[in-house]
C-alpha cells in the first residue's frame, strides 16, 4: 500500500494544497493511505480531509514519518533547514535551472538518500507538463496588474500597491478588480489600459486574457503575443507602448530580453505595470532584466528605477495562484491525480521514471 503524506505549506501566505479533499478521496478509494498535516494557512481545513477518510497528523510530522511515506507538497522547503532528506518528495524545488542556492537545495536529497520528483518537470510523452497552475497564475497575475495600474490612477507615486490576500472565490476577485478598474478609468478620462500578453496561447496567457475580459477591458486593447510575434527577438517597443505587460512564457533557454532600460527611459513610454508571472527573478537569463527583487503578497510590487516617464512597477510573485487557493488547488490536483494513481508503479511509469532520471542528472552536477 502506497502512503502519501501531505505536508503543510510553510511559505508565507501559501494557501494552496497539492491534494484537496476531493482528490484525497479518490486516492483513498483506490487503496492508498493518505496522511494530511494540520495547517493554519491552508484554505482547506482538516475536517474536510478527515470527512473523506484521510488521517490527520501534526504539523511538520513528515520530518519524523516512516521513510516509506511519499511526502507531497507544493512549494520549496524553508531555506534555513539543512538536514538530509530521507523520503521521496513530490514538490516544486526550483533548483533545476541553477537558481540561486540550487546546490544547497538539491544536495539534501542525496545526503539522506531521498528522491525529488519535481512537479515542474513531470511531463508526458510529448514533453508537456502533466499538471500546471498556469491558468490561475495568469489570471491572478493579470488581476494584480490591473489593480496596480488602477492604483496609480488614484494615488500618488510615493505609494505602492498595498498588500493583497487570498480571495474566497474567482467571482469575488473579479468583482473587486472590476470595481477598482471602473473608478480608475473614470479618473483616466474614460480610457481603459492597453494590455500586452506574451505567451498568449498557453495556459497562463489564456488565464490572463480571461481576467482582462471579465473585468471589462475591451478586446481591442488586448495584444496577444506568442512565438510568432517574438521570433524576431527583443527588446520590443510595443511593450513600452502598452500600459500593462504580462509575461507568461516558460523560459527553457536563453533569449534576448523583452524589455530593457533603453526603452523604459524614453519620454513617450506608457508602460506602468509589469507582471512577470514566470518570476524567474534569479535566473541569469531572465527576459525582463529590469528588476532583481521577488515580490510577495504583502508587498506585491516593486518600483523600477527609471529616469523619465511615469512610475513603473513590477510584480514577481512566484505563487500567484494562491490568490485563488480553492479553484487553483482543485484545478491542479485534478490534473495531477491520474499520475498520483500511478505511484505504485513509479519504477516503471514513464512520467515518474523520467522525473527520477532528471533528478539523478542534476545530482550528478553537484
Amino acid at each position: 500500500m502506497v502512503a502519501i503524506h501531505l505536508r503543510a505549506e510553510t511559505k508565507p501566505l501559501e494557501a494552496r494544497a497539492a491534494l484537496t479533499p476531493t482528490t484525497a478521496k479518490a486516492l483513498l478509494d483506490a487503496g492508498f493511505k493518505v496522511y494530511v498535516e494540520e495547517s493554519e494557512q491552508s484554505f482547506f481545513n482538516s475536517a474536510e480531509y478527515e470527512k473523506v477518510g484521510a488521517e490527520i497528523v501534526p504539523f511538520e510530522s513528515w520530518k519524523t514519518a516512516p521513510a516509506d511515506r511519499i511526502i507531497l507538497g507544493l512549494k520549496e522547503l524553508p531555506e534555513n533547514e539543512t538536514f538530509p532528506l530521507v523520503h521521496e518528495h513530490i514538490q516544486f524545488a526550483h533548483c533545476y535551472k541553477q537558481q540561486a542556492g540550487w546546490k544547497d537545495v538539491l544536495r539534501r536529497f542525496p545526503e539522506g538518500k531521498g528522491t525529488l520528483y519535481d512537479l515542474e518537470f513531470l511531463e508526458d510523452d510529448n514533453g508537456r507538463r502533466v499538471a500546471a497552475f498556469g491558468y490561475y497564475a495568469g489570471f491572478a497575475g493579470a488581476a494584480i496588474g490591473v489593480l496596480d495600474w488602477a492604483f496609480k490612477q488614484t494615488h500618488s507615486d510615493a505609494e505602492n500597491l498595498p498588500g493583497v490576500s487570498p480571495y474566497t472565490s474567482e467571482q469575488a476577485l473579479v468583482e473587486e478588480v472590476a470595481s477598482k478598474l471602473k473608478v480608475a478609468v473614470e479618473k483616466n478620462n474614460g480610457q481603459y489600459p492597453s494590455c500586452l500578453v506574451i505567451g498568449a496561447l498557453g495556459r497562463c496567457g489564456s488565464g490572463a486574457l480571461d481576467l482582462f475580459r471579465k473585468v471589462g477591458i475591451p478586446e481591442e486593447l488586448l495584444q496577444k503575443w506568442d512565438m510568432a510575434e517574438t521570433a524576431k527577438g527583443g527588446p520590443f517597443k510595443e511593450i513600452a507602448n502598452s500600459d500593462i505587460f504580462i509575461n507568461c512564457i516558460y523560459l527553457s533557454k536563453p533569449i534576448p530580453p523583452f524589455i530593457n532600460f533603453d526603452l523604459l527611459n524614453q519620454k513617450d513610454r506608457k508602460l506602468r505595470s509589469i507582471v512577470d508571472v514566470s518570476a524567474d527573478t534569479t535566473n541569469p537569463h531572465n527576459p525582463i532584466p529590469v528588476y532583481t527583487v521577488a515580490t510577495v503578497f504583502n508587498e506585491p510590487t516593486v518600483p523600477v528605477d527609471t529616469t523619465v516617464g511615469p512610475k513603473l512597477s513590477v510584480c514577481s510573485i512566484d505563487h500567484l495562484p494562491s490568490l485563488l487557493p480553492r479553484e487553483a488547488s482543485e484545478f491542479y490536483s485534478r490534473d495531477l491525480l491520474p499520475y498520483l494513481l500511478q505511484l505504485p508503479q513509479r519504477d516503471t511509469a514513464p512520467v515518474w521514471t523520467r522525473a527520477k532520471k532528471l533528478f539523478e542528472h542534476h545530482v550528478a552536477k553537484l
